[in-house]
Formats: structure tokens, sequence, C-alpha cells
């Protein structure tokens, strides 16, 4: 009997769902459900929390494995290890990309606040100049 045949018997014995053993063995539903149709294999150190969790010897739970097959496909954790690296340095120049992207909007805000008061102080300026008697664009004191 192969691992995953071998997983998927003792999960059922036991009664319980793949969600059930997912969350004992800290892992997501899909990744019990990837083991036991044979796409993926277990690490080691889950290895040792299904065999302490079945109460069985690593021997007696990886028995029958066929390693040609485990060797065959590339070992998971090197890519998620690498897929996570990857996202970690998308995540620091989006992170900086951001920090920029707010430094040039305040420089923004505060090239455009000023152009606005230079321009509200130019009109009341010339409408002070075009209606020298009006208090209301320009007070005299």
């Amino acid at each position: 009997m192969k691992f995953h045949e071998k997983l998927l018997k003792l999960r059922k014995e036991k009664g319980l769902s793949q969600e059930e053993l997912g969350m004992e063995m800290q892992v997501s539903r899909q990744t019990i459900s990837k083991w036991e149709s044979g796409q993926s294999y277990p690490d080691f150190t889950k290895l040792v929390m299904l065999s302490d969790y079945f109460h069985m010897t690593l021997d007696e739970l990886v028995k029958d494995l066929d390693v040609q097959e485990v060797r065959e496909n590339p070992l998971t954790n090197e890519k998620i290890d690498s897929i996570y690296r990857i996202s970690q340095e998308v995540d620091s120049v989006l992170q900086n990309k951001t920090a920029k992207n707010v430094g040039k909007g305040i420089c923004w805000f505060l090239i455009g606040s000023c152009i606005f008061l230079c321009v509200v102080f130019l009109v009341s300026f010339i409408l002070h100049l075009i209606f020298p008697e009006s208090t209301m664009f320009w007070r005299t004191y």
C-alpha cells in the first residue's frame, strides 16, 4: 500500500475529515487532499507529526512509499521557500514605491496649495486695482 493510500485509510479509520486532520497537522484541507491523492508528500516534520498522531513509527507510516516517485516530484518546500522569498521582495518593492508615492503626493499637494494661494492673492490684488473703492477684495487701513 502506498503512503497516500495508507494516509487516506488511517484518516477514515479515525473518522476524521480532511479539514479536521489538516487542523491537527497545522495545514490546509487542500494539503491533506494533495497528500492523499499522491500529488505531493509531507515534509519530514509533518511525517513525524502524522506518525505521532496515528501512534505509528515512521517506518510503519511510510512503508511501501515509492521512493522513486518522491524523487521525481521536486520538493515543495524548496518551491514554497523560493515563492516566499520572491513575495517578500515584491512586498518590499511595493512598500518602497508606496512610500515614494506618498512623498510625491505630499510634495504635489504643497506645490498645488502654494499655486492656489498665489492665484487667489493675484486675483484679489487685480480686483483691488480695478475696484479701489471696494473693501470687499482688499481692506485698506
